[in-house]
């Protein structure tokens, strides 16, 4: 496995050893030990989701404040525009966002660790992206940072108005948002 850092504090982009020939592919997309050789961490993933959305779609910023949770995310199906925003008070990149294409193509996964808001935008007709948790999902606890803010000025590459709910329509400003210390 490939990594790469200095995305952001902590934040990581890998990219998995895949074995291809004639038949097609194949590679490990996680694998415990492998992943903390490569990367240093010990994590315990907790839950695995996976969703499904049509181009446009921009789901994000999310982040929980309370049970925050690191995410390891990968994309099947398609092609996303993935996006994190360090909300780590103490961090020297607080504030700030960094961007990265993941596809079903490149195999590419990106490790973002508790304490960022993170979201998506659909490139492709259709995108499945799958991500693990290291901490289940608390509804109560849930926050959606503003996607637009001026604050962030983050880059989408968006054909339009993007396709939201409301909730996240509704995202705090990092001024306002609840952040982590």
């Amino acid at each position: 496995m490939r990594v790469e850092s200095g995305l952001l504090a902590g934040v990581l982009l890998l990219e998995p050893k895949v074995f291809g020939d004639t038949r097609g592919f194949f590679y490990e997309s996680y694998n415990r030990k492998a992943f903390a050789q490569a990367t240093g961490l010990d994590v315990e993933f907790v839950q695995d989701n996976h969703s499904r959305s049509s181009k446009n779609v921009l789901r994000g910023l999310h982040y929980q404040r309370r049970q925050p949770q690191g995410k390891l995310v990968r994309v099947t199906a398609g092609e996303i525009w993935d996006v994190v925003v360090d909300l780590r008070r103490s961090s020297a990149s607080f504030g700030r966002w960094t961007g990265a294409t993941l596809s079903a193509d490149s195999r590419r996964m990106l490790w973002v660790p508790a304490g960022f808001a993170h979201g998506f935008l659909v490139l492709s007709e259709h995108a499945e992206v799958q991500y693990k948790t290291t901490d289940y999902y608390a509804p109560e606890h849930e926050r959606s940072l503003l996607w637009n803010d001026p604050a962030l000025a983050i880059s989408w590459p968006l054909a339009g108005e993007p396709l939201m709910t409301d909730k996240d329509r509704r995202g705090k400003p990092l001024a306002v948002a609840d952040t982590f210390d």
